[in-house]
């Protein structure tokens, strides 16, 4: 098929990008030679992810690289443009909690997940921990045990902190800077890893509370320390340099690969993270595309622990930082520990994974066959509101079978009404208007969960902005026991008859169950910020202040209505609290 195109191709080093029948590219990869290494995917059997790719080969490109280093920053930068199906994709989950210690203005202990930090001179971070609520129990221990700053803001008055002990009173700068210091280098101490400072500080603490018979105290402290000691059990110490290091294994086995990557802090095993996924190119291709994207969304630390087989100088280039295969000793015992985690991880996961693929790309592939067509992105749209206020809308995405989170999307609605085929052309218009404009991706197939109303309104709105042959639209069916039983085609209206017990019919009703679940989340959020806080801006003499104190002291409309006019008053002023008790009976009465 390709044999003239392929004969042209040249024994140098380059990026080489697979393309679908319709010209979008599928795959990028890149190779020290490129006529090789693209011949390859035309020679000889192909099984698993590698198979299906070849089979949607229509046509290919490549760009020629000075070396391979440039090849492989080619093959990023293509890869991060045009975001291709059959690249890797890094689970979308959230980054690993790290504990933010913050010296100016004062002192104080944050949680944070990476990705949200801001770096700056004032803060040192440690971490990763193994998840947040370790981090936060840490960080609420600290703040027990030492008088650093804890409320947000800066407060006129010393508060109730500093009168019990647990605050130096740095809003009226009642604090001594020696001690300041003396309280930094114990915290820092503990979070760099000398376990003894906190828990010698504890055990004094808890001696002192069972002296003056205040055992409750006593016994909470000793349930935190037996939690920290068994968090700190697990961070076995593996080297005594104390530098900041994390080490990646793999294993391959039956077209999958296992990935484990274990974080060094201070000389101690933290935490590790591991990755599954299907080969698509060679095996040193994808774990070293695999680094360069895990330290996109993680913290770089100062050294990489990698098997030979990974070219460390090429990676130093691109994650700018120090890689080194480990001959011997240590650090070699933790390499093969990584590997042979990879392995185990892999050995009891094969199976699980290979009915998740099922349960989507391969239900993905079931419902591209039922239709006749291709599909790599499906948008899905539902609508919610409360006898017509608080309209809301969500849309979620699915990528060949799997959630894309970050494609989410939530919309208010300006449809005042209890109106589904009005709210769906609003938003559906507003969607792929802007879709149009910005030239993002734009979906195969467009699911609804509302019959021929809803599949009307999307249909109109295709039609209006020209897309109509571009993207199908489908609507779920439901019986006349109000169950999802078929799949109605948006162009024919024919039904299609979907058997209960496959694949496609437990992931089309995933999708429906959580586009139903994305959307309601949204709606009550917004009903709770709507029936306290929209409401209050609607009241003359409350400002942000104000409102911010009633929220804190009440917490809902239903409680500050229960108020009488004299307990308003202790927060805002009397006639302001008259005003305010006469809207929520009107407001009441409305709603």
């Amino acid at each position: 098929m390709f044999k003239d195109k392929l004969s042209l191709i040249p024994h140098k080093p380059g990026s080489y990008q697979m393309k679908d029948k319709d010209g979008v590219i599928i795959y990028v990869g890149k190779a020290k030679d490129l006529h090789n290494r693209v011949a390859s995917y035309f020679r000889g059997k192909h099984t698993g992810k590698t198979a299906k790719m070849v089979s949607e080969i229509a046509d290919f490109t490549y760009i020629v690289a000075s070396s391979e280093l440039e090849a492989f920053i080619i093959e990023i930068n293509l890869i991060k443009e045009y975001d291709p199906k059959y690249n890797i994709l890094l689970r979308d989950d959230k980054t690993y909690p790290y504990i933010e210690y913050i010296k100016h203005p004062y002192p104080r202990l944050k949680v944070s997940r990476y990705t949200n930090i801001k770096k700056s001179d004032n803060k040192k971070l440690f971490g990763p921990y193994p998840n947040a609520y370790a981090a936060r129990r840490i960080v609420n221990l600290i703040n027990r045990i030492y008088p650093l700053k804890k409320c947000e803001g800066n407060p006129k008055k010393v508060c109730l902190y500093y009168h019990i002990g647990e605050c130096l009173g740095y809003c009226e700068k009642k604090y001594d800077e020696k001690k300041l210091d003396s309280m930094e280098k114990e915290i820092l101490s503990f979070l760099n890893g000398n376990d003894s400072v906190l828990t010698n500080r504890i055990l004094t603490k808890i001696n002192e509370y069972s002296e003056n018979l205040n055992y409750e105290m006593a016994l909470s402290l000793k349930q935190e320390l037996d939690y920290i000691n068994i968090v700190l059990s697990k961070q076995k110490v593996e080297l005594h340099d104390l530098v900041n290091r994390d080490i990646v294994g793999y294993y391959l086995n039956n077209g999958l690969i296992s990935v484990q990557v274990f974080f060094i802090r201070n000389g101690k095993l933290v935490g590790s993270h591991n990755d599954i996924f299907p080969v698509i190119s060679e095996v040193k291709d994808e774990v070293e595309n695999y680094i360069v994207k895990f330290y996109n969304k993680h913290e770089i630390p100062k050294e990489i622990l990698i098997p030979n087989i990974l070219d460390g100088s090429m990676l130093e280039n691109i994650v700018n930082t120090k890689f080194i295969t480990p001959k011997k000793g240590k650090k070699k015992d933790l390499l093969e520990m990584a590997i042979s985690n990879a392995k185990i991880t892999l050995d009891n996961n094969e199976e699980t994974i290979n009915r998740k693929i099922e349960r989507t790309s391969g239900a993905n592939d079931e419902l591209e066959e039922l239709l006749n067509m291709k599909i790599h992105r499906i948008e899905s749209f539902d609508n919610s509101n409360l006898f017509g206020n608080y309209a809301v809308s969500g849309m979620v995405v699915y990528k060949d079978g799997v959630p894309s989170k970050k494609d989410y999307r939530k919309y208010k609605v300006s449809v005042d009404v209890n109106d589904d085929y009005h709210t769906m052309k609003e938003v559906t218009y507003r969607r792929y208007f802007r879709a149009l404009i910005e030239k993002t991706e734009l979906p195969e197939l467009i699911l609804v969960d509302g019959g021929k109303a809803q599949i009307h309104a999307v249909n109109d709105t295709l039609e209006e902005l020209n897309l109509k042959d571009k993207i199908k639209v489908c609507g779920l069916v439901k019986n006349d026991k109000h169950m999802t039983s078929d799949l109605m085609d948006g162009d024919t209206l024919e039904i299609y008859e979907l058997d209960r017990t496959s694949n496609l019919f437990h992931f089309l009703t995933r999708i429906q169950d959580e586009v139903h679940r994305f959307t309601i989340n949204y709606h009550r959020t917004i009903r709770s910020k709507g029936s306290i806080s929209s409401v209050l801006d609607n009241v003359e003499g409350i400002g942000l202040k104000r409102k911010k104190e009633l929220i804190k002291k009440y917490g809902s409309v239903v409680k500050i209505s229960e108020a009488s006019i004299e307990e308003l008053s202790s927060i805002i002023p009397e006639n302001v609290a008259i005003n305010l008790k006469k809207y929520l009976e009107d407001f009441k009465k409305s709603n």
